[in-house]
């Protein structure tokens, strides 16, 4: 029984649902008034190899996405290929995202990571929402900043989601053929996870009943209250018998290690009524219908391996790789360079976007 309750706080924290640690949002930021930080605020140190600069590009719903752009510095001229990155779920672009952007432009790609519609640096109102659809939407829109960059063939465009970020791309390559290789790292399936919850454990039409009755409650209240309650960031402090995924979260997100000022799951977390749309949209409905290639990344000892394994079983064709990495947990494929198989991931980006 305490596990379930653990288990269910940490779902509440993470994923955005009701009954999480309550905060409230007051957000007076118009979606168009974006401002960028223009020292560097990552998690990571800057290499020497890439030049980096800010950018900002719209998505098809008018929302202004902030971005950091890494160009290699070695081979200038002619045209390369590119890669957006997003996730993980709840993180900003200066946590994992930042780094994959970094590293691959250090092998020749030309890379962006953005914040999602709604986070970080990115317009958006309200604050702190997530959407199947418009953070689908927010890859497409990188897509869109990519392919129209002078340096960049848009015929070599691909895109990388880090975890719950990491449906979203699958999700994302599923629509937009402009994609050519997508890579889906540590992935979660946030419909699935959100209306069936941890390890499928409340997969049932009852508790999918009581979760809506309660977000829709929220929901009320929220407007009633004109604010919008928040869920909590990652559990803090840690139970002492908390899972070992929860305690993998925290010693990234509360600790030196992996926080960030502007990262939902180092502070306050999603909007508690984030989810309710995640409970009717299944995200990745049409994965087995994607032509262009595949790449699923997870850790042997992640909690959330099983999403990669299903994800892998619903494509189709000869593109399509999984690659379990022995003895990684979730979290150590967000920022263990030890780890990521950056080699493996380059290789396949080179392999399918020729």
């Amino acid at each position: 029984m305490r596990r379930n309750t653990i288990l269910a706080a940490a779902f509440a924290c993470l994923m955005g649902a009701a009954g999480g640690c309550t905060q409230t949002n007051k957000s007076d930021r118009n979606m168009e008034q974006v401002k960028l930080t223009e020292t560097w605020d990552k998690t990571f140190p800057k290499s020497e190899k890439v030049e980096h600069s800010k950018v900002t590009f719209k998505n098809r719903y008018g929302i202004t996405l902030a971005a950091d752009l890494y160009l290699p510095k070695e081979g200038k001229g002619g045209k390369r290929a590119a890669i957006a990155v997003c996730g993980p779920f709840g993180a900003v672009k200066e946590q994992a995202s930042g780094l994959y952007a970094q590293t691959l432009a250090e092998r020749g790609f030309v890379t962006v990571a953005f914040d999602p519609s709604f986070t970080g640096e990115s317009g958006g109102e309200p604050r702190y929402v997530a959407s199947p659809d418009i953070n689908t939407e927010d890859f497409s829109a990188a897509v869109d900043y990519l392919s129209t960059r002078g340096d960049v063939d848009p015929e070599r465009v691909g895109i990388l989601g880090i975890c719950g970020w990491g449906g979203m791309a699958i999700n994302a390559a599923a629509m937009d053929t402009r994609i050519k290789a997508t890579v889906a790292a540590t992935m979660y399936d946030m419909s699935r996870v959100t209306a069936n919850g941890y390890f499928d454990a409340g997969d049932n039409e009852e508790a999918r009943h009581e979760l809506r009755k309660a977000l829709n409650a929220q929901r009320t209240e929220d407007f009633r209250n004109g604010t919008y309650a928040l869920a909590g960031g990652v559990v803090d402090p840690l139970p002492e018998d908390a899972p070992q995924f929860v305690k993998d979260y925290h010693d990234y997100y509360k600790t030196a290690r992996g926080y960030h000022e502007r990262s939902l799951n180092s502070n306050g977390g999603w909007n508690k009524t984030s989810s309710l749309s995640f409970l009717n949209m299944p995200i990745m409905r049409y994965s087995g219908e994607i032509r262009s290639a595949v790449l699923l990344v997870h850790g042997e000892k992640a909690h959330s391996r099983y999403f990669s394994e299903d994800a892998y079983k619903g494509l189709k064709g000869d593109n399509k790789e999984l690659m379990i990495v022995p003895g990684a947990s979730h979290t150590d494929l967000y920022d263990k360079t030890d780890v990521i198989p950056f080699d493996t991931i380059a290789a396949f980006y080179e392999k399918y976007m020729k």
